[in-house]
């Protein structure tokens, strides 16, 4: 099983186009299936960057359903939570013909594709993004919240698995955010009511879950797995190693997995220090010409400093500021006194601020709560319906 996640098709990095690398990554997905014999290509969601993707982006996606098709390997893939699930899924059974597997309904999560090898059948379970708010009655969950549908949903799918023959392998493709995960900048928040993780648990019964949502690739446990995402799209994953997992299942669901590196369209570095010591520092040579987030550290905003970086730096993308100031400095960034702090959070510190020191009481911080979550419904909605 070839595991991969979060393409994001039409992203951008910092406004440069993203669009060729995204397809240097499908010439490599396509190799990788001829090389390693790929049985089955996993796609755990975010295929695109938002719902309605730009014209490139989907003509990038359909070479790709083509591309797959014509190896004769069958690709099963869920949406995410920046997909649109009717879009993405229009014509799946049409294309279902030609080996591409595409769940997008949450209503299917109990109705597995099958495929066969030498050691019988398995079955792989498609769970798309799961938004609480608007599958939770569908589901069948006793509340909302992402634990109580995920739970629902793979109770959907072990009910399945328990009236197949004995010996029936399993693999569950999921789309969401997995206690023990760590995340990054460029993960769309998909907090509801304050937590959004689940626990790796949710998904015993099964052989392997194949995550995504996640972009930095990651073992949450031997058989629940992050692929992450193949590009870089943010500065927090200059440090990131982008794979993908090549997964063999055995007989009896003994399991061995390894990483197989996506191609870099070119390095990611994030320097710090005021300016004069970055344009000489002879130690940051190796950064010359990777994409470049210098954050300078200068009491006082240098003269034209992207353009003083750029001559030593030619693709440098993103400036931070941050003068050197003491914590309590009241001209500290906003950013700076945000940073790590959920919408929760900030709500709360609100209400303290203009309370006199006095936060929010359990009452008061449910309906910041509603009010939050239903916020986030609204735009997700607002996005489905555009």
């Amino acid at each position: 099983m070839l595991h991969t996640s979060d393409w994001h098709l039409g992203r951008s990095f910092h406004r440069i186009g993203l669009l060729q690398a995204q397809r240097a990554f499908i010439d490599h997905l396509v190799s990788a299936v001829h090389e390693h014999e790929a049985d089955v290509v996993l796609v755990s969601g975010d295929v695109y960057d938002r719902a309605v993707p730009p014209l490139a982006a989907v003509e990038l996606f359909d070479e790709a359903l083509h591309r797959l098709a014509d190896a004769g390997v069958p690709t099963v893939m869920i949406s995410g939570n920046h997909d649109s699930p009717r879009r993405l899924g229009v014509g799946a059974g049409l294309i279902e013909r030609a080996g591409i597997h595409l769940r997008t309904d949450p209503a299917g999560c109990g109705s597995p594709v099958l495929l066969s090898d030498a050691h019988g059948d398995v079955a792989f379970y498609g769970l798309p993004y799961l938004e609480p708010a608007l599958v939770r009655e569908e589901l069948g969950a006793p509340r909302g919240g992402h634990q109580a549908v995920l739970r629902a949903a793979m109770d959907r799918v072990r009910a399945d698995l328990a009236a197949r023959p004995a010996g029936t392998r399993s693999v569950v493709l999921a789309h969401a955010f997995v206690a023990g995960g760590a995340g990054s900048d460029s993960e769309r928040d998909i907090t509801v009511g304050g937590v959004a993780s689940v626990s790796p648990e949710t998904f015993d019964g099964v052989d392997y879950a194949a995550l995504g949502h996640l972009h930095g690739c990651q073992t949450i446990t031997e058989r629940v797995r992050y692929s992450g995402s193949p590009l870089a799209y943010s500065f927090s994953e200059a440090d990131h190693r982008k794979t993908m997992w090549l997964v063999d299942l055995g007989a009896g669901g003994a399991l061995t997995a390894e990483r197989l590196d996506c191609p870099v369209p070119r390095p990611l570095a994030r320097i710090r220090g005021r300016l004069d010591e970055l344009l000489g520092d002879p130690r940051l040579e190796k950064h010359e010409q990777a994409w470049v987030e210098a954050t300078l550290t200068d009491p006082h905003r240098p003269e034209e400093p992207m353009a003083r970086l750029a001559r030593r730096f030619p693709h440098v993308v993103s400036l931070v500021l941050e003068p050197d100031r003491a914590p309590e400095d009241p001209h500290a960034s906003y950013a700076q006194r945000l940073r790590g702090r959920t919408d929760h959070q900030i709500a709360g510190d609100f209400v303290a601020h203009v309370r006199g020191g006095r936060g929010p009481d359990d009452a008061e911080s449910t309906v910041l709560t509603g009010a939050i979550d239903a916020v986030r419904l609204a735009a997700a909605l607002g996005e489905e319906a555009r």
